[in-house]
C-alpha cells in the first residue's frame, strides 16, 4: 500500500478527518490573514509558515489533537502555549474547533513577528540558538 503524502497544505487539510479538518482549515484561515508576509509550504510533513527563512508556526496532526507549534513560542509574553522540546518551541493542542480562540491565536501570531529565535541557522551554529533582534 503507497502512502500518498501531501504536497500542499490544501492537500495535508483535505486528508484531515472530520473536526480535525475543521481545525486545520480554521488555523490556516487565521495564520493567512495575520502572516501576510510569511511564506507557508508543507515543511517535514507539516504546514509551516517562515518569515524570512525562519519557521514560525506550523500545525500537525498527532494521534488524538490537532498541535499548533510557534518555534519561538516559550519566548511569547501573552500566555496560553505549554512548553515542548528542548528548545523555544511552545504548543497548544485542539480537540475541536470551537476551543480556538481567535483573538489569542492573533495575539500569538502577532508576536511572531517580533519574537523570534533564529532557527534558520541553528545547524550552522551546531544546536545553538541566537535570538533574532
Amino acid at each position: 500500500m503507497t502512502v500518498i503524502k501531501p504536497t500542499t497544505i490544501d492537500q495535508y487539510n483535505a486528508a484531515q478527518y472530520d473536526e480535525f479538518r475543521l481545525i486545520c482549515d480554521e488555523l490556516r484561515a487565521i495564520i493567512d490573514r495575520v502572516l501576510t508576509e510569511a511564506e507557508s509550504k508543507i515543511w517535514h510533513a507539516h504546514p509551516v509558515w517562515f518569515l524570512d527563512g525562519n519557521p514560525i508556526v506550523g500545525y500537525s496532526k498527532l494521534k488524538g489533537p490537532v498541535r499548533l507549534l510557534f518555534w519561538s513560542g516559550q519566548s511569547f509574553a501573552t500566555p496560553g502555549l505549554d512548553k515542548e522540546g528542548t528548545f523555544k518551541a511552545a504548543e497548544k493542542r485542539y480537540t475541536s474547533v470551537t476551543q480556538i480562540d481567535a483573538d489569542e491565536l492573533v495575539n500569538w501570531l502577532e508576536e511572531s513577528r517580533t519574537v523570534q529565535w533564529d532557527y534558520k541557522n541553528i545547524m550552522k551554529r551546531r544546536g545553538l540558538l541566537e535570538r533574532i533582534v
